[in-house]
């Protein structure tokens, strides 16, 4: 069991918070943060406190899309009710992204043991930030960006939805970073990828944070820390994901591929010099 003090949960929540949407790896950073701090990465209230924060970031979607998730949940609403209005793309989009959740929610619960436990090693967090980062800059070239948010389908859903298992089994390739290359790889453009990877991020870490609340209450953490680290979580995600979309709509993914690199290197060489351990 280990306790997390108010100012390091102060500092998970800023990390959380930058790196949640940003294609960089937030588990990857928290767990670099965590190392630092002398914080325990593979400790159970340790996991449940990273879950718990997510839903910060995740409540930061929710009011920066707020128009937009209102305007899909009222055509799904309107789509149960009236057959006629089933044609409509929000409506469909609706489940497309309750769809593409389950294949991680069946993923998550059935690796949990293998998540918490091996998978959770820094070491296979800096690999796969190197790894990921090959992926992004694939993806990056060989995307045509030739199709926006209102050309997605079904099969484009499924896919960005389903390659959010890739984060989850291996913490440092990036849920974002895993979602924006698949979406470029299927044609989306750079602002269409960025905003499927939001909406798909909703109920997977959402549902992810409330599973692992009573735990992570239970488990020694603390209301107090949670809450803080939930609350700047919160705020910075915000700030974040404005920036983010102010930026892919001019730049490439190279600067977030570079990055990975840089810090997965690092990453390789605090291990190897007994710095940080696994």
């Amino acid at each position: 069991m280990s306790t997390i003090s108010v100012g390091q949960a102060v500092i998970l929540g800023i990390v959380e918070g930058v790196t949640e949407f940003l294609p960089v790896s937030s588990t990857g950073h928290l767990k670099i943060a965590e190392g630092l701090m002398g914080i325990p990465v593979d400790d159970a209230s340790v996991v449940g406190f990273t879950a718990v924060i997510q839903v910060g970031a995740i409540a930061a979607v929710l009011v920066f899309f707020f128009k937009d998730i209102v305007r899909i949940v009222s055509a799904w609403g309107r789509g149960l009710a009236h057959r006629e209005e089933r044609h409509h793309h929000d409506y469909k989009f609706a489940w497309w992204v309750l769809y593409a959740t389950i294949p991680i929610v069946a993923v998550g619960l059935a690796a949990k043991p293998l998540i918490e436990g091996p998978l959770a090693s820094l070491w296979v967090v800096a690999g796969s930030l190197i790894v990921g980062s090959g992926v992004m800059w694939a993806a990056d070239q060989m995307g045509r960006q030739k199709r926006g948010e209102d050309d997605t389908s079904f099969k484009d859903a499924m896919l960005v939805g389903s390659s959010q298992i890739l984060a989850l089994l291996f913490p440092g390739f990036s849920r974002s970073g895993a979602t924006m290359a698949t979406a470029l790889m299927l044609d989306l453009n750079r602002v269409a990828a960025t905003r499927l990877s939001f909406f798909m991020g909703i109920p997977a870490l959402t549902g992810a944070g409330l599973y692992e609340l009573t735990s992570a209450l239970g488990s020694g953490v603390g209301a107090v820390p949670l809450a803080v680290g939930t609350l700047v979580s919160f705020v910075v995600a915000y700030a974040s994901i404005a920036w983010l979309l102010q930026f892919v709509a001019k730049h490439s993914f190279n600067t977030f591929v570079l990055y990975r690199i840089a810090i997965g290197v690092l990453l390789f060489g605090l291990l190897g010099t007994g710095v940080l351990h696994s």
